[in-house]
């Protein structure tokens, strides 16, 4: 039974009285610890955040919001039941841990906490989700432009309602092909530059029954002014006027079936907006995970710190948390068999801990690489600035200094396929270090980790064929198997054939073609 914590007064303890006593808590003691944690959170880190909802879930109902990707409210699909399986037969085995939380970016902000925590990663978890990742959802500067958190908890309700009626009105399997096929496509479903205005969440379910009213005017609007089979010359109105209510080239593939696929019924279209919405929803934390997930820790860390240096948490609960800390941030060297790249919460949390460093205790390295923060003294206040305003690339690029470098002892190594050898290309020098910066930063910026694929035409003179365009960077192309089977997912939700071309940016050659025609699965 998920139990909720609502907030009343405040009943925290006084400096030099402990928290709690032993493992052992109750939700007394979980307001205490709230309480608690605010208090530092506040005046002494100057953090600001959405209200608090926390919810004491169990180990299956946090194996049951790992399978729904951490939602509180979700649409049924036989894929979470699957995850669910595998998560839960690992678990059991021993094989896997559960996260000690999972937090929603919502108004209020859900933290679900497990009710296996002790007290003392009680006290962890609420410092890091409840004030950290809280903080991080309501300040930075893509989660603002992208997500609506006061409307998400409803739009989800009206999702999950909607679908379940689309399965009783139209039969499940139909509802499952829609959802294989969105599921399919929804990395390529997202805006990835600013529109005019996000989208109001709250408003979603009213402004579904105004567009099946509206009915189809866009797209049969396309389809009455179809081309004469003559062809157009290159610049001729009609072509350009083709290409504007297509919206040409599109990268968000999923808005543009919504909008213009001639063979969806209105309902599908809306199923179509429903996952096209969600993977924008999780868009920004894509692109912000060491960042987010350094600032938690280097939260937490300060929270719990304060705690115990006020009396409030006994040595054996402050010796908990270091292990469980120091954990967390492990970072296995390369050579290590539990490699698996840079951990996010050891690299976030090591920047936060440089920056602080560089702002009140500067080397002269630090003040030829940071003129404008070195040495100002202000450490949460350059912190709060940088959780504000960048993402993972951007605040890598910006902010990694060499002494970090030098203490991850990170290198760059260059892996041509055509040469026999790899060749080291930066080493610990100044031109080493920036060329450093810039290709680690790399690796978490999304527009080079995401495949830059756009629909770029319709064939309305013949078969209406789509065509897609992928420009392959340094000429790396798709999985061959992987693409077949989501461009037919494409062609199926299209309703005609589709092509996809794989090109070279510098030269326009084409690389690769696929191509696929749509099954009769939907109509």
């Amino acid at each position: 039974m998920v139990a909720s914590l609502s907030r009343t007064k405040s009943t925290a303890p006084k400096p030099g009285e402990l928290l709690f006593s032993g493992n052992d808590w109750d939700f007394e003691t979980i307001r205490r610890i709230h309480d608690a944690c605010e208090a530092v959170a506040g005046p002494e880190l100057g953090l600001s955040w959405y209200p608090n909802q926390i919810e004491i879930i169990t180990a299956e109902q946090m194996l049951d919001a790992y399978a729904s990707i951490g939602m509180p409210l979700f649409y049924k699909h036989w894929s979470f039941g699957k995850h669910f399986a595998q998560q839960e037969a690992s678990y059991r085995r021993g094989l896997m841990g559960l996260a000690y939380e999972i937090v929603i970016n919502s108004d209020p902000c859900i933290s679900y906490v497990m009710e296996e925590n002790t007290a003392t990663m009680q006290t962890l978890v609420i410092a890091h989700a409840a004030f950290g990742h809280n903080h991080f959802f309501k300040n930075n500067y893509l989660f603002r432009q992208w997500t609506d958190a006061e409307g998400i908890l409803d739009y989800l309700d009206f999702a999950k309602s909607y679908i379940a009626r689309c399965e009783e009105r139209y039969g499940h399997q139909a509802v499952e092909h829609v959802l294989d096929a969105a599921h399919a496509l929804m990395s390529q479903g997202v805006h990835r530059y600013p529109r005019k205005k996000r989208p109001d969440l709250a408003s979603e379910q009213r402004r579904e029954r105004e567009r099946e009213e509206h009915g189809e005017q866009i797209y049969n609007d396309l389809w009455r002014t179809l081309p004469a089979k003559t062809g157009a010359a290159k610049g001729d109105p009609a072509l350009e006027r083709r290409k504007a209510l297509l919206e040409l080239p599109q990268e968000n593939i999923l808005y543009f079936l919504e909008k213009v696929a001639p063979r969806l019924r209105p309902w599908q279209r809306e199923i179509l907006r429903i996952v096209r919405l969600v993977a924008q929803y999780f868009y920004p934390q894509r692109q912000t995970k060491v960042m987010n997930e350094g600032c938690a820790t280097y939260c937490h860390y300060r929270i719990m710190n304060a705690l115990s240096q006020k009396g409030q948490l006994s040595e054996a609960a402050y010796l908990e948390f270091l292990t469980s800390h120091t954990n967390v941030i492990r970072q296995p060297n390369f050579d290590d068999r539990s490699f698996g790249g840079h951990n996010p919460y050891a690299l976030g949390f090591a920047m936060m801990q440089d920056i602080a460093r560089i702002v009140e205790q500067p080397s002269d390295e630090d003040r030829e690489w940071f003129p404008d923060i070195a040495g100002t003294g202000d450490a949460m206040g350059v912190l709060r600035d940088c959780w504000e305003n960048y993402r993972d690339e951007s605040f890598i690029a910006q902010f990694l200094s060499p002494k970090l470098m030098r203490d991850m002892r990170l290198f760059h190594v260059v892996d041509d396929p055509d040469e026999p050898e790899m060749r080291v290309a930066a080493i610990h020098d100044e031109r080493g270090y920036r060329k450093m910066r810039r290709s680690f930063a790399r690796q978490y910026d999304v527009a080079w980790l995401d495949p830059d694929i756009e629909v770029v035409d319709v064939d309305l003179e013949g078969d209406r064929r789509l065509i897609l365009q992928h420009k392959a960077l340094n000429r790396i192309t798709l999985q061959r198997e992987d693409a077949r089977r989501v461009l037919q997912h494409l062609a199926d939700l299209w309703g005609y054939d589709a092509v996809l071309k794989e090109v070279d940016p510098a030269t326009g050659a084409v690389l690769v073609e696929h191509s696929a025609s749509a099954r009769p699965i939907f109509f």
